[in-house]
């Protein structure tokens, strides 16, 4: 079944009940469940068509979590939105977004992954850093917790 109104997509990404597409103009559109304000589109109410996502353009890759989503724009800097129980989203705080907010204080972003409840990011130096639930030590920095706040560098060991 082709997704209505979606042309010229370039990449997409599966959550749990939503979906993102990101188009060759840089814009994000997302569809499905929107309990936590996962589509971005300011609003909590379900959509079976996609909508775009409000204030966001100029981005170059997104994922989609459980109940969050993620996009990378053009000048590396990351933005978030939807759930945050676990402050997945990286604004330093535990309070839902339905339109995106950008990551504090991380920039030079090359990659992203939305996980679960956690959020993970590459930078161009390298480096792997982490945000959100930390529980089974998603966020590979050493030291487990409930879920951490501020965004931590992951600990990379290479055997």
């Amino acid at each position: 079944m082709q997704v209505k109104n979606l042309t010229s997509i370039k990449s997409i990404s599966a959550g749990y009940y939503h979906s993102l597409a990101l188009d060759n103009n840089g814009i994000v559109w997302a569809w499905g469940y929107n309990g936590y304000g996962q589509l971005g589109n300011g609003a909590t109410t379900n959509s079976t068509v996609p909508v775009q996502v409000k204030n966001l353009t100029g981005i170059k890759a997104i994922s989609a979590g459980i109940y969050h989503s993620m996009a990378l724009k053009n000048d590396g800097t990351v933005w978030t939105w939807g759930n945050n129980w676990y402050g997945q989203l990286g604004d330093g705080t535990t309070t839902k977004n339905a339109i995106p907010v950008q990551v504090k204080n991380l920039a030079d972003i090359t990659a992203i992954s939305a996980g679960g409840w956690h959020s993970i990011a590459l930078k161009s130096d390298s480096t792997v850093w982490g945000w959100g639930y930390n529980y089974w030590g998603e966020l590979g920095n050493g030291t487990p917790s409930v879920y951490t706040l501020a965004h931590v560098q992951a600990k990379i060991v290479l055997k």
